[in-house]
């Protein structure tokens, strides 16, 4: 069934927005076209917004997801002049100004007169795509509750073996990519096994285990430049995290990690818990908006936009975040709260007929990244170079501050005393359904694409 939710227009109808990605981007582009004289509607492929740079403390047991994943009628909920809608954009038509979604339930067809994408951005397997079945990546709540599976299930599993070699394998934990991800993943991954775990079985050491940090780059956290670098990769080492650099991984597998040494020489890494944190790739909507407007694309996909986000030749389309490629700047949540806000703000001052705005300007309020407990390493500015204890508090202070709802706030206030003063993890739950339906869901979905295009194959033939 298709539901078509255009109407007529008429000089009275309020100017319609659509706002297509439910993360940063998305989220403070609503927020602020709150008291705009527009119809707005925000179309996301899952019906929360999610705070991603808190979604490695999911999958280690220290926050909850529901923590860092409010929903989006709930956050939006006291707005009268916005509507949510659930769905998997599947389609735009720029010449009709038309965006497509897709639910179990049918397609929705939404009108717009201005349209803001900020669909962000997946995990990249530098054309790898079949290593995601054993190294999940890490952008969705779905993500972060199969590493957890993996992760505590790892320890489960090597509980019950008697072979010292099939141990090590499953206490082997391998995190591919050296960015604050990566770094933060490891570090947590080493604290859980060292510090959580360590009176919990009966079989096993879990101090014993082993976690390999990996990356292609000569240093983890490169952006934060070679001071921060290397205080990271020295306090990761004093967690016992075996940082391992210059080192390009070429295959993944059930059992393990196929890498090239920087000598040239092969090794393989027998481990049965991979987390890939190595690369993004920006939404396939960049490449349908770059085929119809023509549009460049750069080499991960994002979509060159004009000074103001727009795109060439559509002042009405927007792409903004994770997307847009603009003056090479980073694909981080500053960047995309920042052009969300200013794209509101210029339909806004269209709609009051006020002067343009001058073009988009990048406030760049700093990097941080979370290494251990009670140390973090923080870059702000061209001159400000923090780590240590300092460097964790004002990490702290900003996630707290960015994090969506009150209740939030102090939910994750209490789950951080619990993790960070006396060791322990509060969601360890984790179920086989974490660890296999993402997989699952994946072969699900192929199977029908591939059976609906034999049944357009067959259709034209029978019509012969």
């Amino acid at each position: 069934m298709t539901q078509n939710t255009s109407r007529h227009e008429s000089h009275d109808a309020p100017h319609r927005v659509v706002v297509i990605g439910t993360g940063f981007g998305g989220l403070f582009a609503s927020r602020k076209l709150a008291k705009a004289p527009v119809d707005l509607t925000i179309i996301g492929n899952t019906s929360h917004h999610l705070f991603q740079p808190l979604l490695y403390q999911v999958a280690t047991g220290v926050l909850s997801q529901g923590e860092i994943a409010p929903a989006t009628r709930e956050i939006l909920r006291r707005q009268k002049n916005a509507k949510v809608l659930l769905g998997d954009v599947t389609s735009i038509d720029v010449e009709a100004r038309t965006v497509t979604s897709k639910t179990l339930v049918g397609e929705t067809v939404t009108p717009y007169d201005s349209l803001i994408v900020a669909a962000g951005a997946g995990q990249s397997y530098f054309g790898n795509d079949h290593f995601a079945e054993y190294a999940p990546g890490m952008k969705s709540i779905d993500d972060a509750l199969e590493l957890r599976g993996r992760i505590f299930g790892s320890f489960e599993m090597a509980e019950l073996i008697d072979n010292p070699v099939e141990v090590e394998e499953w206490l082997t934990f391998v995190v591919v990519g050296g960015g604050p991800t990566g770094v933060e993943m490891a570090g947590q991954i080493a604290e859980l096994a060292h510090n959580t775990l360590r009176k919990d079985f009966r079989n096993i050491d879990p101090t014993r285990a082993r976690v390999l940090l990996l990356d292609a780059a000569p240093a983890v956290l490169g952006s934060f430049g070679d001071r921060l670098s290397q205080k990271a990769k020295e306090q990761l080492e004093s967690l016992g995290v075996d940082v391992q650099l210059n080192v390009k991984v070429v295959g993944v597998d059930s059992s393990g990690v196929d890498v090239i040494d920087p000598d040239g020489s092969p090794r393989r890494i027998a481990s049965r818990a991979k987390v890939w944190a190595a690369g993004v790739a920006a939404s396939p909507l960049g490449r349908t908006l770059a085929e119809q407007t023509g549009a460049d694309l750069d080499r991960a996909g994002r979509v060159k936009v004009q000074p103001d986000t727009t795109l060439p030749g559509h002042p009405e389309i927007f792409v903004i975040g994770d997307m847009m490629a603009l003056d090479g700047l980073p694909g981080v949540a500053q960047v995309a709260m920042q052009q969300g806000k200013y794209a509101a703000k210029t339909i806004t001052h269209r709609l009051r007929g006020k002067d343009p705005l001058p073009p988009f300007r990048y406030f760049d309020k700093g990097s941080m990244a979370t290494v251990s407990r009670f140390h973090a390493v923080a870059s702000v500015g061209s001159h400000i170079r923090l780590a240590g204890f300092i460097a964790w508090l004002m990490w702290l202070a900003v996630h707290i501050v960015y994090l969506i709802g009150f209740k939030n706030r102090v939910t994750t206030l209490m789950h951080w005393a619990v993790t960070f003063i006396g060791r322990g993890r509060s969601e360890r739950v984790a179920t086989e359904q974490q660890v296999f339906a993402r997989m699952a869901l994946v072969r699900d979905k192929a199977e029908k694409e591939a059976a609906q295009a034999v049944g357009e194959v067959k259709e034209p033939a029978a019509r012969r």
